[in-house]
């Protein structure tokens, strides 16, 4: 499995395909298996590469207070810097979406396009104050504690349907199971993330062509942070993925493919 150093941590990806290169940063509990869907018809087009960010899989969590939106925001950073191939189109779901931005508002130099799939967090007061404070990190303290006393499952099933609603992990495929599994330890991290809410002034900041993309039947709280983005970011174009909820790379991943491909593609022109 390939992968580039940035500040002495390996961090490793899949890599489908040749050209413009397209880098894709999953949610939480994902790792670069959460794009599988995507890597081969993005990789028909582009170079498509899929990150696992530090401490997923094939990494693991440990002990260390470096599980922050800063440190994984500098990671990538640093990864498009140590590719070398110039700006890349940067694609970012949940919570991989809030880093996605955060790259954008630090270092727009390294980018050329800018994707966010129903992208995690909050907002402060001058975006309108939504999701309520604290609302997904008790959602997620309940969870991290669930699994740090061995009660994986039972975690995993409170963050599924934080983000998915009732019933959502049961309705999850095998295969994602397996992957949110495999990074159940990294919530331990998580939850001390410092995640900043978004902010008025650095939406408007954001000069990069943008595609905002959510699912049809995604939770209240992904549409409020999006109808934000798409009222502040300029020019900002926004899609909806039917028979889709906040997975929609994974839930329609045929019509995610479609409008993304054909928005990267435009940018390509």
């Amino acid at each position: 499995m390939p992968s580039l150093t940035v500040d002495g941590y390996p961090i490793a990806y899949a890599e489908q395909g040749s050209g413009p290169p397209v880098v894709m940063i999953h949610g939480t509990l994902g790792d670069q298996r959460s794009w599988a869907a995507q890597m081969v018809p993005f990789g028909e087009r582009f170079r498509a590469i899929a990150l696992s960010m530090r401490h997923c899989w094939p990494g693991k969590w440990e002990e260390g207070g470096d599980f922050t939106i800063a440190r994984h925001t500098a990671d990538v950073a640093g990864f498009i810097r140590a590719l070398g191939a110039g700006p890349v189109r940067l694609v970012g779901h949940s919570r991989g979406g809030h880093i996605a931005f955060r790259v954008a508002q630090h270092h727009p130099e390294l980018l050329s396009a800018l994707v966010l799939c129903e992208p995690g967090g909050e907002l402060d007061e001058s975006l309108g104050g939504a999701p309520p404070a604290g609302v997904q990190g008790a959602a997620f303290a309940k969870a991290a504690a669930l699994i740090a006393e061995g009660k994986a499952e039972e975690g995993l099933t409170v963050v599924a349907e934080h983000t998915g609603g009732p019933g959502a992990w049961q309705k999850r495929s095998e295969a994602r199971k397996a992957v949110n599994r495999d990074n159940a330890t990294t919530l331990l991290g998580q939850i001390n993330e410092q995640r900043k809410p978004y902010a008025k002034a650095e939406a408007e900041a954001i000069r990069l062509p943008t595609l905002l993309v959510g699912g049809a039947k995604t939770q209240p709280q992904f549409v409020r942070i999006l109808d934000a983005m798409e009222r502040t970011i300029p020019g900002a174009r926004r899609v909806t993925i039917p028979n889709a909820a906040h997975s929609m790379q994974g839930d329609n991943p045929a019509a995610f493919n479609d409008v993304v491909l054909s928005f990267l593609g435009a940018e390509q022109r």
